[in-house]
């Protein structure tokens, strides 16, 4: 599975962004390429203003152009969502101390909204299922940054076995959210 690296502020931006996150996810629902038009009217949105941000994630990668059609004299665009793994690394060093406070600031709206997604998600389930597949697990555990990191890796590594969408009626699509922190308390 490819790995997409967000390493600037800019990039991070663009991908915080609670909107284009909605954008992203019409996209993976809808399991094909899809024009601006169609991901609009699943938002029930006006095609400019989501031409707008589907151009921003465009550019760094989230989104990409696979066809053109030409319809009754427009040219219609299709569009697949980046389908890998989305990584945030900051690779500039030399952060100013306001860059630094950005960069934390997009960090904590990007997690608030991946949370407040999956939670929606979790819920929705739950509630609307007499057989509810959903499961909660927050544990602590206790290993080295190194240790940290690879274990981090280990799971992604894992979760690609059941990244490829299968066409079987028997598969289910699953929606797997996960984070790894050092415990600054210890």
């Amino acid at each position: 599975m490819e790995t997409k690296v967000l390493s600037t502020l800019e990039e991070i931006k663009v991908y915080s962004d609670p909107y284009r996150l909605k954008i992203l996810n019409i996209f993976h629902k809808l399991d094909r390429p899809a024009t601006v038009k169609e991901v609009a009217d699943e938002m029930g949105e006006v095609p400019a203003k989501v031409h707008y941000h589907v151009k921003k994630l465009e550019k760094i990668g989230l989104v990409h152009l696979v066809s053109t059609k030409e319809i009754n004299g427009i040219v219609a665009k299709y569009y697949l969502p980046f389908l890998g793994t989305i990584e945030i690394n900051r690779q500039d060093a030399h952060y100013e101390p306001s860059a630094d406070e950005l960069m934390r600031s997009e960090m904590y709206k990007l997690l608030s909204e991946l949370y407040e997604q999956n939670k929606e998600r979790f819920f929705k389930q739950v509630k609307n299922s007499d057989k509810p597949h959903a499961s909660i697990t927050n544990n602590t555990l206790y290993m080295t940054d190194e240790e940290a990191r690879l274990f981090f890796k280990e799971v992604v590594k894992m979760s690609e076995k059941y990244s490829e969408k299968k066409k079987d009626k028997e598969y289910r699509s699953y929606e797997f959210f996960s984070t790894i922190i050092r415990n600054e308390m210890d």
